[in-house]
């Protein structure tokens, strides 16, 4: 018998071992990891070469002098990502104003140059590899897949866009640890984009933007066209970046940064400039590389329309006050015991800021209750539990939510900005002046009038669906928008829900 038990122990063990190589190192306890593509080409694949190198280009890039603004922080920067003999030494500038443990979370956004595609892609795996180890990903990468169809899956950038991958390297030597959410992003509105990282941004998160400049001309053809784009980026010219050709392969990723720092008044610092003709080629072809510091207030402005209102932990916490606030109908006792134990956590003044906000419950993707205030005539505490037992027993849409489904339900809470009138000459106006993704609207005829979030965009991306669905909601015909002139308001949201589920938006 022990001898029997021996072997089936020792064939068990074969057996997970076995298991295991057939699921490789990439799918160890379920993580999915992305192993670098770049290793041994852009940069070193060795981890004692890639930090004699790095450390090498930091020491020469110490040498430059940089005086960062008093009284402020450190919010964007910009890097460049070929080879590191050709840009590595400017991209080794990010030492003059990175330090161990600065930041918790990098959004980092490059551009795409193998594929081609519409808006953002986010890796489907759950690791960065590089030669310095593993960084994991951020809970908000998840989040831009789960909440908005402008970033999405696409496996063939996942494996070969080298944009993101060089940069890494330097932000894991300057840095140490912090978690990733990287985008390579396509052809794009780069304020859709902006504003689906509004709500992301906080004063743990930076916002590195990966670019090259010109590519391919001659040394003094380089030097002059990338002093003006420079001087595009510093001035916050987005519409000239934008529209610009073979001035930054990275232009709209660099428009989002723009569009960021103009909303919130960061400043651009030039850090540094070179091209290929100055490290390791020649001068008849060459690419230009910068690093651009952006520094805004150390803690960001939450002025009265500002997007960004509340940070993920005050969130959390508005969405669990919600539920909390529909227990109290099914359990008070239970619900007063909860609240107490969160009473430290709703003492921020930032909770007592009047904002409009919609609570949304949903069970199984389905809607079941969602009203809201679009004007601010109470605390943010306030308006969130008086809609919360609105959206749970008043809407008349449905029945009253009962216990059982309360255990099912899932919450959204949503901030909104004040609404500010849209001037429009027409339909076809007003469309091309709607923003997919990011304007909530307001129309009002007569005493008839209804709202879509935001995140109505989702399920209707087409201005001109999204105007007839809401004419209709409001009781109006559907093309109403097209023929007969609307009072139309706009509003943007920040929301927050349970956990990352994904679901439909509301209607």
């Amino acid at each position: 018998m022990k001898k029997l038990r021996k072997q089936s122990l020792l064939s068990l063990s074969l057996l997970l071992v076995a298991g295991f190589l057939l699921i490789g190192p990439n799918m160890a306890c379920g993580e999915e990891i992305r192993k670098p593509a770049w290793a041994g080409s852009f940069y070193p694949a060795d981890s004692s070469r890639l930090k004699e190198m790095i450390s090498s280009l930091t020491v020469k890039a110490g040498k430059t002098r940089f005086d960062p603004p008093a009284g402020k922080a450190l919010k964007g920067l910009v890097l460049p990502h070929a080879g590191y003999i050709y840009s590595g030494y400017t991209a080794a500038h990010a030492s003059l104003v990175l330090k161990k443990g600065q930041f918790k979370k990098v959004v980092l956004i490059g551009p795409d140059h193998r594929v081609g595609f519409v808006n953002g892609a986010i890796g489907d795996f759950d690791s960065y590899q590089t030669p310095f180890g593993l960084i994991s990903l951020h809970p908000d990468a998840a989040k831009l897949k789960n909440r908005s169809t402008l970033f999405r899956v696409i496996p063939a950038s996942d494996r070969t866009e080298h944009s993101l991958e060089v940069i890494l390297p330097f932000l894991q030597y300057y840095l140490k640890e912090f978690q990733l959410v990287p985008v390579a992003l396509g052809t794009s509105k780069p304020e859709q984009i902006a504003a689906a990282l509004l709500p992301m941004l906080d004063r743990e998160t930076l916002l590195v933007i990966s670019s090259d400049l010109s590519h391919f001309l001659s040394y003094e053809k380089a030097v002059s066209l990338d002093r003006e784009t420079i001087a595009m980026i510093l001035g916050l010219e987005v519409d000239k970046i934008v529209h610009s050709t073979n001035r930054a392969c990275g232009k709209f990723p660099l428009a989002v940064l723009m569009m960021i720092a103009q909303k919130y008044g960061w400043q651009p610092q030039l850090l540094h400039y070179s091209n290929s003709g100055d490290t390791a080629g020649n001068r008849s072809g060459v690419v230009g590389y910068t690093a651009i510091a952006f520094y805004g207030d150390t803690i960001m402005k939450n002025t009265k329309n500002s997007v960004q209102q509340f940070n993920d932990d005050q969130g959390r916490i508005l969405v669990k006050l919600a539920r909390n606030t529909i227990l109290e109908r099914f359990d008070a006792e239970k619900a007063r015991a909860i609240e107490k134990k969160m009473q430290p956590e709703m003492t921020d003044t930032g909770f007592q800021r009047q904002r409009g906000t919609f609570v949304t419950l949903k069970i199984g993707g389905q809607l079941r209750g969602c009203i809201g205030s679009l004007t601010a005539t109470e605390s943010v505490l306030a308006s969130v539990k008086h809609n919360a037992i609105n959206a749970a027993f008043q809407d008349p849409r449905f029945a009253p939510l009962t216990e059982d489904e309360l255990e099912k339900v899932h919450i959204e809470v949503s901030i909104l900005t004040d609404p500010e009138p849209m001037e429009y000459k027409d339909g076809l106006d007003l469309v091309a002046k709607l923003r997919a993704n990011v304007d909530g609207v307001i129309i009002r005829k007569g005493f008839a009038s209804a709202t879509f979030l935001p995140q109505v965009w989702e399920q209707l991306p087409r201005p001109e669906d999204f105007l007839g669905r809401l004419c209709t909601k409001a009781g109006l015909p559907q093309d109403t928008w097209q023929h007969s002139k609307l009072d139309v308001e706009i509003y943007q949201v920040q929301y927050f829900n349970e956990g990352n589920y994904s679901d439909a938006p509301h209607l």
